[in-house]
């Protein structure tokens, strides 16, 4: 491996993030490079109202890496990400949620696989810190776990993603910014990597409310991708899906109900986002916020 440095640039997409923007940036600020370099972390806060911008101010006056852009009106996170594309110094970017803390090498193993330079992308592991018995949390870790194992058949990237700037934007009225990525990445002949132990905490739902509000606004987002790139994720294999489902019900026979429970409400979340896509015509950009995956205590 070559001693030359790999420089890059991170981007925080934050709406209203004053719960967990502290966090984040602690732990962005104290990840462990050897062959990275983080020349900037940029937040873009978009229409935050409450005292997101202020803890970003403070951390800038004291870090001289971090920045704050302030997206006075709120367009969608496909917008903020257009806005650090613009912005940012380097050809390698990261983009990361306001709501979600990377372990400490992660930021490492997701730039270093850009010494290959057909690599285009490449994205690690969220795992949520959801721990309760209840149902939600159980489908929470469910979906999750089986996003793990779509991810080593094909890549399916999220959370938190590297790419390499070979594109001027993503489309603004995407609600699925990182499979759009996906797609313009794949376009340009390069290869998305999945890579397994870097490690993204990130909280799931913790009603059934914010469950079905994510899920549905996500099912929405990719049946637009189709329509408007031409690109299906990993997840719209239902035959793997199928596969993994029947594998699921094997090894957690006691569970058996919750992962028939957790398969129903994900099937249900894709037929109204179905409805709500093809009927009424209706495509979230701009997505309500849940509430309960805000704060990641890891």
């Amino acid at each position: 491996m070559s001693d030359k440095k790999i420089h890059c640039s991170v981007g925080v997409m934050a709406f209203n993030e004053e719960q967990n923007i502290g966090r984040l940036l602690d732990s962005l600020l104290s990840q462990e490079l050897k062959h990275v370099v983080v020349d900037e972390i940029v937040v873009v806060s978009s229409g935050s109202t409450d005292d997101t911008d202020n803890i970003v101010l403070e951390y800038a006056e004291k870090h001289k890496i971090v920045r704050l852009i302030v997206q006075t009106e709120r367009k969608g996170k496909a917008s903020a990400v257009n806005l650090f594309i613009k912005h940012a110094k380097n050809d390698i970017l990261i983009i990361e949620s306001a709501d979600t803390i990377p372990a400490v090498n992660t930021v490492e193993k997701l730039i270093t696989p850009f010494r290959n330079e057909k690599i285009g992308m490449t994205g690690g592991r969220p795992m949520p810190v959801n721990s309760g018995e209840d149902f939600i949390s159980f489908s929470v870790r469910l979906l999750w776990k089986m996003h793990h194992e779509m991810a080593k058949f094909k890549p399916k990237l999220g959370e938190m993603i590297a790419f390499r700037k070979v594109f001027e934007e993503v489309p603004e009225v995407s609600a699925v910014d990182e499979a759009s990525i996906e797609a313009l990445i794949t376009s340009a002949g390069l290869e998305c990597l999945y890579i397994s132990d870097a490690i993204i905490h990130n909280k799931g739902p913790e009603t059934i409310e914010d469950f079905i509000k994510q899920r549905k606004r996500i099912a929405i987002g990719h049946m637009w991708l189709k329509d408007n790139q031409d690109y299906e994720v990993t997840s719209s294999n239902m035959c793997l899906l199928f596969g993994l489902f029947i594998k699921e019900c094997i090894m957690q026979p006691k569970n058996i109900w919750k992962i028939i429970m957790t398969a129903k409400l994900e099937m249900y979340c894709r037929f109204v986002g179905y409805f709500e896509y093809k009927i009424r015509k209706t495509n979230p950009f701009i997505w309500d916020v849940s509430q309960s995956t805000k704060t990641v205590d890891n």
